[in-house]
């Protein structure tokens, strides 16, 4: 049973616009030689965080399932992945098994995912936590052939308590994700460890809006949702300026929000919801754009506007 994922669209393009001046390492030769450091990085973090908020999506599928229905309805939750409930063990476990198959467009999932938590745990009541673990989640996308594989844990925490199949009676839910590492591999072999720290409101209005921040501060920049390093060994951290904005009624697109990259004394902002001209618009037809500055190795500010 072929299953459509409706919170697919909190993917986060906090990463999407990331940008900086740094050298090759030949140690990262791959096809992606002719292209700039900038680019194979952006399209790393890009891969990343949206095969995360995939695999959140999966996790709050699983965690606000009615634990009455039958298995065989069970195994229709996720349409690429045999799922175990075991609910009498301590801690007790939700496991999906991806299985490589072909029935959410685009990509191919295999290896595992583990949620866990002290038996007695209700992910609808305010502080309840869940572990997530991946185990060698492999990623493939069908278009290029290009993977990721993620190893490690988060802790996704359901902060105010409630649950998003009733937020239209609800005032908020607000989620909240955090992991010291996750170690990240490409295709190629390049591996990185990348840290999380993100915060999610969902309000209703209209349909479901969710607003995303980050919740990490260091060297007095607040607001931090991912850092690390790059495939290159450069240091980076992003974090959001002015809350992203998230909206069903525009069909889950990002409507508003803005984010900084930092490395050293390098920053590039990304200002979202724009018309082609730089104006702020409210639901296109067409494409949103971002417009995006940052000041070069040369000293000078500059601007681009581009779709997305």
């Amino acid at each position: 049973m072929k299953r459509s994922n409706p919170l697919q669209w909190l993917v986060l393009p906090i990463l999407v616009f990331t940008f900086w001046a740094c050298k090759k390492d030949a140690s990262s030769a791959t096809e992606d030689d002719n292209k700039p450091d900038v680019q194979v990085h952006v399209e790393d973090e890009n891969f990343f965080s949206t095969e995360i908020d995939a695999v959140l999506f999966d996790a709050n599928t699983l965690l606000e399932a009615d634990a009455s229905v039958s298995p065989r309805q069970q195994d229709n939750l996720i349409c690429d992945a045999n799922l175990s409930f075991d609910l009498l063990s301590d801690p007790v476990k939700l496991t999906a098994t991806f299985d490589g198959s072909d029935c959410i467009a685009n990509r191919k999932r295999e290896g595992v995912i583990e949620l866990s938590a002290p038996r007695g745990t209700d992910w609808k009541n305010a502080g309840a936590n869940f572990t997530l673990e991946f185990k060698d989640f492999k990623v493939t996308r069908t278009r290029d052939g290009k993977s990721i594989t993620i190893n490690g844990r988060q802790t996704y925490t359901n902060t105010s308590g409630g649950l998003l199949l009733t937020l239209a009676g609800q005032q908020s839910v607000v989620h909240t994700i955090m992991s010291d590492g996750l170690s990240v591999t490409f295709g190629n072999g390049a591996s990185v460890n990348w840290q999380v720290a993100q915060k999610r409101a969902f309000t209703y209005d209209n349909g479901i809006v969710a607003s995303v921040t980050g919740t990490h501060s260091a060297d007095n920049e607040e607001n931090i949702v991912f850092w690390g390093t790059t495939r290159f060994n450069t240091p980076f951290t992003s974090s959001v300026t002015s809350p992203l904005v998230f909206r069903q009624d525009c069909n889950y697109r990002l409507t508003a929000g803005a984010f900084q990259h930092r490395i050293d004394s390098f920053t590039a902002t990304a200002i979202f919801g724009l018309d082609a001209q730089g104006n702020p618009v409210s639901c296109p037809a067409g494409n949103f754009y971002y417009k995006l500055v940052w000041n070069g190795a040369d000293g000078n500010t500059h601007t681009v506007i581009l779709p997305y």
